[in-house]
């Protein structure tokens, strides 16, 4: 599984729209909102790096009120919730 970390700007008055329609786009786990030089950060979870860039330039790119992306592939995950997944025994 191949992750990038999707920096979006977008035009002000259609964060929100922008925001549900990458949520909506096959490829990508979630959308957040954020503060700071960018609007919006977007995780993409594919399964090859091609369609990291189907996914970002084909989609991404072409939503009305993206007006930029800085796209981050990730090497390595380290995250807590990455590892208490892969050991669940599914007892929940």
């Amino acid at each position: 599984m191949i992750t990038a970390i999707v920096f979006v700007k977008a035009e002000v008055d259609r964060i929100p729209e922008v925001a549900e329609e990458i949520a909506a786009i096959d490829g990508i786990s979630e959308v957040y909102s954020v503060t700071g030089q960018i609007d919006l950060v977007a995780m993409v979870r594919v399964r090859r790096n091609e369609d990291v860039a189907a996914v970002v330039a084909d989609k991404v790119n072409k939503v009305v009120g993206v007006t930029g992306t800085e796209t981050h592939i990730a090497f390595r995950a380290y995250s807590r919730l990455d590892l208490e997944s892969a050991f669940s025994l599914g007892l929940d």
